[in-house]
């Protein structure tokens, strides 16, 4: 599609999701400060999936019927993406700030191009290599909170830092699996069902453990935290992004992922006074660069070019 038939709001929506997208970090803090990781990623996913398959109905007026290896596959996506990502998630944000846990986080692609040279025998470019030495630098200064050297003397990070580590394996590991499994899905309908997978195994974990009944003590501040995570968080923000990918092309739209840790970083200061140190800026600063090389024109196309090229 040309971009003078693009409308603006398609852009406008974007950047609007990646704001929702990086207040997530800080709606995560506050979830984290008064429910356990298990009842806050349960009733976050709850009434995500609610949302969400409301909107396939309303939608396409039915739910999409699946086969037994689609569901196998989702099943693998609600483990990966949702329930062990939300448990690192909510357990990190109990300790490290959100604009940290956001900039962690932001190696999430080069993290998911090294499992794919790792996994699927892609071949990398030169360009794809530095970029992925040079984020993972980056990273390993915001880890370290500016000290990388102690990495290599055994300590690796607070539990936080290495819950955050942890969201960005699983994040990786469901992006994989989706685009090796799913192609034959809607994205919206995978996520969809996914999200519904996974909260049927958070809300039984949760159950197990006796948590759930933080629910009747719920604040109102946490009630709206968690109405913000599964409305502009995940329905919202997917349905955006979605209409982006279709509209701009998934290259293009999956740049503005980008502003996803700068949100993070802002709205954690503006919310919850959080003061960002020179090893975050300097982490960042490399990080960036690292995605910037890794996204320049590629001399191999990637995993989501070629299952577009194919489609």
């Amino acid at each position: 599609m040309s971009d003078n038939l693009i409308s603006p709001g398609v852009h406008i929506r974007l950047i609007l999701t990646m704001m929702f997208w990086g207040g997530t970090f800080v709606a995560g803090r506050l979830l984290a400060a008064e429910l356990h990781p298990l009842t806050a990623a349960s009733l976050r996913f709850l009434l995500a999936s609610a949302m969400l398959l409301t909107a396939i109905l309303v939608r396409d007026k039915s739910l999409p019927r699946l086969n037994k290896r689609q569901w196998g596959a989702l099943t693998l996506l609600g483990l990966t993406g949702v329930f062990a990502y939300n448990i690192f998630f909510f357990t990190g944000l109990q300790t490290i700030e959100a604009g940290r846990a956001s900039m962690i986080i932001a190696v999430n692609p080069v993290i998911t191009a090294f499992l794919a040279i790792l996994f699927f025998s892609e071949r990398p470019s030169l360009s794809k290599i530095s970029g992925m030495l040079i984020a993972v630098c980056g990273a390993l200064i915001v880890i370290s909170r500016g000290q990388p050297a102690s990495l290599f003397q055994g300590d690796i990070g607070g539990l936080g830092e290495l819950c955050i580590v942890g969201c960005v394996l699983s994040w990786s590991a469901y992006t994989l699996i989706g685009k090796r499994l799913l192609t034959d899905i809607q994205p919206l309908v995978a996520v969809a069902y996914s999200c519904s997978i996974g909260a049927l195994f958070l809300t039984i974990m949760t159950f197990l453990t006796g948590y759930l009944g933080e629910v009747r003590e719920l604040s109102a501040a946490a009630a709206g935290s968690l109405f913000y995570f599964a409305f502009f968080g995940t329905t919202l923000g997917f349905i955006w992004f979605y209409d982006g990918v279709k509209k701009l092309g998934a290259g293009r739209a999956a740049m503005y992922i980008n502003l996803v840790p700068v949100s993070g970083v802002l709205l954690g200061t503006l919310f919850l006074d959080e003061r960002p140190g020179s090893s975050l800026f300097i982490g960042g600063a490399l990080v960036f660069s690292g995605l910037y090389l890794i996204n320049r024109t590629p001399a191999i196309p990637s995993l989501q070019q070629r299952s577009r090229l194919h489609g």
